[in-house]
């Protein structure tokens, strides 16, 4: 009996693309202000979500240290909750 043979389709693989830095990590970088609300803003959407790291590029550390400025900036009616 013959085997029939499966072809699977191949899984790219994104060649030569390299890891994006940390936009907080250089020495020169914007520290995370809750009051810098401009700074804050390009890291939400355009609804009032905040932007993934793994989209904005931005280490763990500074994702929490981003994360609780956005939060207090929103509770100090400086930013939004939700744009609709």
């Amino acid at each position: 009996m013959a085997q029939l043979e499966i072809k699977r389709p191949s899984v790219r693989r994104p060649q030569g693309r390299r890891r994006k830095s940390c936009p907080f990590s250089n020495p020169n970088s914007p520290k995370i202000d809750y009051k810098d609300v401009k700074l804050l803003q390009r890291f939400t959407t355009e609804r009032g979500k905040i932007v993934p790291s793994r989209i904005s590029a931005v280490s763990a550390k500074k994702q929490r240290e981003l994360t609780t400025a956005i939060k207090r900036a929103r509770h100090l009616a400086l930013m939004p909750y939700v744009l609709s």
